[in-house]
């Protein structure tokens, strides 16, 4: 399970989205405006649904 966890996009999309967000609250100085950083997880939360609905429809086609 843990090498799978590895390689899954949606793990490696959420890491970033979570450092992203304690970056935000470690260094409020960082040059980027609270609405982008809304935005910007905003679109990594779409993309792991992305993905997660891609591997749900490929595993029912499969079987």
């Amino acid at each position: 399970m843990g090498k799978q966890l590895l390689k899954s996009r949606k793990f490696w999309a959420a890491i970033v989205g979570v450092l992203f967000s304690i970056l935000s609250i470690v260094a409020p100085d960082f040059p980027i405006s609270e609405e982008a950083a809304s935005n910007s997880i905003s679109v990594i939360m779409a993309y792991i649904l992305g993905v997660a609905l891609e591997d749900g429809l490929s595993k029912k086609e499969s079987a």
